[in-house]
């Protein structure tokens, strides 16, 4: 082999390299898996700390508290820590928006939490487009009591918000009234595909506003399932996932037979998962 062809195969080989390095570093994986223990309150409610070391031992790194059952956020911090795991995030009723907040901030403190999320809205309270713009004003004051103790202010939603009320969605209203900065969303994509809508659309029109995900799956009749055993298209949501500025991912099921091989089923799925 004469010298120009022995520099053309180098040449070949290196940009083959090249292109394949770079395809790996186009592929992304979730590095830091969470869940919702929402999915496991029934056992949460009768042993927490036993309930904490098998969700670890499936393989999560990161939990969602909804309530502590009846232990001190110290307790509970000493339990993830042995396991070793985070807690970015918990959910904090609506109705603790107000003169309970400063204690629920506190104990975000104590847990390590970079985010509180509202839930639900009771019926009640949304019964009109008035309503909302009066919640999304609720939800900037809570927002600006977080924002001052340095945590992250979401929303988190169901399928109740794509439901028009005086022909507006109330999910676009509460996009529109609650501060950007102040209010992130923690989107279900589960409840927001049952409701017929599409949430890459979301993430191209309000992006970076999207910091948490709830990971569940919907059969094509519409009922929840394990992630991975539905129709729901993962590659292509979270191929978007820069885009939305997705910090965390949470798997939940919200009424599972059997709730640890649930979770296990969907962390199965997803930590191979490439988009």
């Amino acid at each position: 082999m004469d010298r120009r062809a022995f520099l053309g195969t180098i040449s070949a080989a290196t940009l083959l390299r090249s292109r394949l390095s770079w395809a790996a570093q186009e592929e992304h994986k979730i590095q830091a898996l969470g869940v919702q223990l929402y999915s496991v309150r029934g056992e949460m409610k009768k042993d927490l700390e036993t309930t904490v070391a098998k969700v670890a031992q499936i393989g999560y790194k990161e939990v969602e508290f909804a309530g502590l059952f009846d232990h001190s956020p110290q307790e509970v911090r000493t339990i993830i820590d042995r396991n070793g795991l985070a807690a970015p995030s918990a959910h904090v009723d609506y109705k603790l928006l107000g003169a309970d907040f400063p204690k629920m901030l506190d104990a975000a403190h104590t847990l390590g939490q970079k985010f509180i999320v509202c839930p639900y809205i009771d019926a009640k309270l949304r019964p009109d487009e008035d309503s909302w713009k009066r919640i999304a004003q609720h939800l900037n004051e809570a927002a600006q009591a977080s924002q001052k103790a340095g945590i992250q202010f979401a929303y988190h939603n169901h399928d109740f918000e794509f439901k028009p009320v005086n022909g507006k969605l109330p999910y676009d209203i509460l996009l529109a009234e609650a501060d950007a900065d102040l209010v992130k969303m923690e989107m279900d994509l589960f409840w927001i595909t049952k409701a017929g809508q599409d949430p890459i659309s979301y993430f191209a029109r309000y992006p970076g506003r999207f910091a948490l995900v709830h990971v569940k799956d919907m059969k094509k009749d519409g009922e929840m399932t394990e992630v991975g055993n539905g129709s729901i298209a993962w590659k292509k949501i979270f191929s978007h996932s820069q885009e939305a500025g997705i910090q965390h991912y949470f798997v939940e099921h919200d009424e599972p037979k059997s709730p640890f091989d649930s979770i296990r089923m969907s962390y199965d799925y997803l930590k191979n998962l490439q988009f």
